[in-house]
């Protein structure tokens, strides 16, 4: 019997697993922003010292792992799972880093919701006594992402204001089924939502209906309020879809605009040239494992709700005139329980 679901579409945890471990890796655009002094590392140059943006962003996945494990003195055998992804054609970033580490993988994709995703599977291995300890890494590259999704950057294409910069950075978390928190307890896994929207600039647009009923749906699930958080926080809705998600949510009753961020508005200031903000499977992984569990552990916030988005588009979709399927998972992260 499923004794820990509840409603139609959380968990409820009865071992909640720890967070023992975390780490980050961004490019120079990110090393500049207001969370600079919350990241691991900080590159100088996009290419990593390799030969193609693609295989940079390999390094940075392969490189946040062991930064991870090197953190809390693990090797690689002790990891009972590797839970991973990013945005390339069939995740190859994840899937040819995990060439160099001999762990049992699974590979996601959820496009930007693929670090809340891997850390809703992972916290249910080890609450279910599948694992004691799994590591969850995503990443993502300007560089790579623009090519792939939208245009060669040698072309110059001018960028519309209602468009995300894909944020260049890897971040891990170790969890555990020991530890002295963070902690996840709840974890709601979310629907694909289309209502749509067509335009790959506007990514904001189409995910905020997928962050709105996946919120939405944890509060009635749980049984929790907004009073019950210290902060909610998405990835990756930037400027235009943090709007358009408060009207959503307004509409129904929520007003979270209070206790609300988002990781595409946090990573980068207005100086930065981002347009609407920041975005990419990195973007939310890199502002979790670097500022928000620092805060959570400094008592700065003692319970929130990460939501991280992801617009389920591809460039063949795109070609062919579909509109951009999206999704929202959400994890309660608490210093205690």
């Amino acid at each position: 019997m499923a004794n820990k679901k509840i409603g139609t579409q959380s968990v409820k945890l009865s071992n909640p697993p720890s967070f023992i471990s975390s780490a980050t890796i961004v490019g120079p655009k990110e090393g500049k922003g207001p969370l600079k002094d919350y990241f691991d590392i900080i590159l100088t140059d996009d290419t990593y010292g390799e030969k193609s943006w693609e295989k940079a962003e390999c390094k940075m996945f392969q490189d946040s792992i062991n930064l991870a494990l090197k953190k809390v003195n693990l090797q690689i055998n002790d990891i009972d799972y590797l839970l991973g992804g990013d945005l390339l054609n069939q995740i190859i970033t994840a899937s040819f880093a995990a060439r160099q580490f001999n762990v049992p993988t699974l590979g996601l994709y959820g496009a930007c919701s693929t670090m809340a995703e891997g850390l809703s599977l992972g916290a249910m291995l080890i609450d279910g006594e599948y694992a004691d300890n799994v590591i969850i890494t995503t990443s993502s590259h300007f560089s790579t992402a623009e090519r792939q999704y939208r245009f060669p950057l040698e072309q110059g294409v001018q960028r519309p204001f209602t468009s995300q910069w894909t944020v260049t950075g890897s971040g891990s978390s170790i969890l555990s089924s020991k530890g002295e928190g963070p902690y996840i307890t709840h974890i709601t896994i979310g629907k694909v939502i289309d209502l749509g929207i067509k335009d790959a600039n506007n990514m904001g647009a189409a995910m905020a209906p997928a962050a709105a009923d996946t919120i939405i749906t944890h509060f009635n699930d749980t049984g929790f309020t907004i009073d019950d958080y210290d902060l909610i926080i998405t990835g990756d809705m930037a400027r235009v879809g943090r709007n358009i998600l408060l009207d959503l949510l307004n509409k129904e009753g929520y007003n979270i605009d209070s206790k609300y961020k988002d990781c595409g508005i946090e990573i980068f200031d207005e100086t930065q040239d981002v347009h609407s903000g920041g975005s990419g499977a990195g973007c939310s992984s890199v502002v979790l494992n670097s500022w928000l569990l620092s805060k959570i552990k400094n008592g700065v916030y003692n319970r929130v709700l990460f939501i991280a988005t992801g617009a389920l588009l591809s460039p063949t979709s795109s070609q062919q005139g579909e509109s951009i399927p999206a999704i929202a998972h959400a994890v309660t992260i608490c210093k205690n329980f």
